[in-house]
């Protein structure tokens, strides 16, 4: 019997949120300088903690990142990416949210921009939110 050599790949569960205001533009954070992928602009979200759901991660990292609170019923999943980088390969179901509580700020000192779907190119993005686009500018376009 022949054996196989299966390397182990650590998957990271990442969750994101495609935020959508009234006028259908997506909010859209820039990554500060010292984290990984310093500069890109990303949906925003986080790593899923152990013992987790990706709609409470969801909702401490919107509270976290940029001050907002969102009821789990609000959250709506929409499409994910799975993508491999060099170290360890992402997972990461993309959340579609068009009602929250508070306004959004930046509370990490990250940029903020509201973009319509067909825009999103324009931005610099890490490898793994590209794909997520389509989906965007076929729900709001």
């Amino acid at each position: 019997m022949a054996q196989i050599n299966v390397a182990r790949i650590n998957v990271v569960l990442v969750v994101a949120c495609a935020l959508v205001d009234a006028d259908k533009r997506v909010l859209i954070a820039q990554r500060p300088q010292g984290k990984t992928l310093a500069g890109l602009w990303e949906f925003p979200g986080g790593k899923v903690e152990p013992g987790e759901r990706p709609e409470q991660t969801l909702i401490r990292e919107l509270h976290e990142e940029i001050g907002i609170g969102v009821k789990e019923a609000c959250l709506a999943p929409l499409t994910f990416a799975s993508h491999a980088y060099d170290d360890f390969h992402l997972l990461m179901p993309l959340y579609i949210c068009r009602r929250w509580d508070g306004e959004v700020i930046a509370r990490e000192a990250q940029q903020l921009a509201w973009v319509r779907a067909n825009k999103l190119r324009d931005y610099p993005m890490p490898a793994a939110d590209i794909p997520l686009i389509p989906h965007l500018i076929d729900l709001l376009m």
